[in-house]
């Protein structure tokens, strides 16, 4: 359709170049006085035990509108952020989800961090027309079911800026059996996410000769895992593989050293903060995880985001997901120089929103930013991270089809 082309290239010629935010746009002139107000929500940990990763990400969201905001070309609206805290909880995400869904100004939402979060919010955005762009989510399913031979989109205002567990997974599997680590066991927190993670690692690792000498489980409040870790101990692994996130991977790296296990920690995503090193203590020396993306200090574009981040003066930093966040938003911002270019009013705009988000193209803080059919950022680029010196220190970047050639 012509119309739909028309979008397209709008999207791809506005949103090309320079990091969105900062170069010049349409001229038209956003002020709030004329009452053309649109709302971005942001729905993360804001408190709790993963707030540092969730304020990176709500200051991320806010730093990108405030960019916009001072580009004015968005046909004379005014961007506001919306924040809900979702306390890393399925039932409050879904209350701040629905909370939005009743605000006809809120017209695209960035978040959760969660992916047991994000199967919480997904009926309920999806409803109401309000597209959801993650920047953490990784469990394959949220965007092609529950069936990965048989892929269906089930929600068409689901996008994430992150890649997936099956790509993170099996990048840390093949980083370990590349490395002489031939023999490892495995601890997951039983939540969607973690689990994931743990199932992609461990069949890509079965499948290229490494051999599962431990499985366990843990529940995410556990405090004491000397159970678990004296079962992993006799196995004799040659390093621990965990599906979760900081606040437990932390203490379990701590209690494994203290216990004699003295082998290596490696995780995904979920614990690459530097809240990890701080609860895993002097031992955390030698422990991995792999992150989405190639490190954003090593890009220009990643570079002029912190310069920015950190000019904003926030409280907390960035963390592991805040560029994510960033690119997540000014995707959102890029479908609505399309979508808000004939509307009224704001939630006029929200199925024009979910449209335009296919065709967004541009050059991120993270990279190249667009998205597959499903929905799925098209980067496939991981990143394994070691904990030297009590800091992450990138180990090895790769794009994982390269890396399976």
């Amino acid at each position: 359709m012509a119309g739909a082309s028309l979008v397209a290239a709008a999207l791809t010629v506005s949103a090309c170049g320079a990091l969105p935010g900062t170069d010049s746009g349409d001229t038209d002139s956003a002020d709030p006085a004329d009452g053309k107000v649109i709302k971005i929500g942001v729905i993360a940990p804001i408190t709790g035990d993963l707030s540092a990763m969730g304020v990176g990400i709500r200051n991320s969201v806010e730093l990108a509108i405030r960019q916009a905001n001072e580009k004015n070309d968005l046909h004379g609206w005014t961007l506001e952020m919306a924040a809900e805290d979702d306390q890393a909880d399925p039932v409050t995400g879904r209350n701040g989800a629905t909370k939005f869904a009743g605000d006809r100004d809120v017209v695209a939402v960035v978040g959760p961090l969660n992916s047991s979060v994000a199967q919480a919010l997904q009926p309920v955005l999806s409803q109401a027309g309000i597209a959801l762009v993650s920047p953490a989510n990784t469990t394959p399913s949220l965007t092609r079911g529950p069936d990965p031979a048989n892929p269906q989109r089930a929600y068409d205002n689901y996008f994430r800026t992150c890649t997936t567990d099956d790509v993170q997974g099996p990048f840390a599997a093949k980083y370990l059996l590349d490395n002489g680590s031939t023999e490892i066991a495995t601890i997951h927190d039983k939540k969607a996410g973690g689990q994931g993670l743990v199932s992609a690692f461990t069949e890509f690792f079965l499948e290229h000769g490494g051999t599962v000498v431990a499985a366990e489980t843990v529940n995410p409040g556990d405090k004491d895992f000397s159970a678990v870790i004296a079962k992993i101990k006799a196995a004799e692994p040659k390093a621990v593989y965990y599906g979760g996130e900081y606040p437990v991977a932390g203490p379990l790296s701590q209690q494994m050293k203290g216990a004699g296990l003295n082998v290596p920690l490696i995780g995904g995503d979920g614990i690459y903060d530097p809240k990890f090193i701080e609860l895993a203590g002097p031992n955390a020396n030698g422990d991995f995880a792999t992150s989405v993306g190639a490190p954003v200090a090593t890009l220009d574009s990643g570079r002029a985001f912190i310069e920015a981040y950190d000019k904003a003066n926030f409280r907390g930093g960035y963390g592991a997901y805040g560029a994510y966040a960033y690119d997540a938003t000014n995707a959102i911002i890029a479908a609505l120089r399309a979508s808000l270019a004939d509307v009224q009013d704001a939630a006029s705009a929200r199925m024009g929103t979910i449209e335009s988000l296919s065709n967004v193209n541009f050059e991120g803080a993270t990279g190249r930013v667009a998205f597959d059919e499903y929905g799925d950022s098209t980067e496939r680029v991981v990143t394994v991270y070691k904990v030297e010196d009590g800091t992450w220190v990138p180990a090895a970047t790769d794009d994982f089809e390269d890396a399976e050639d």
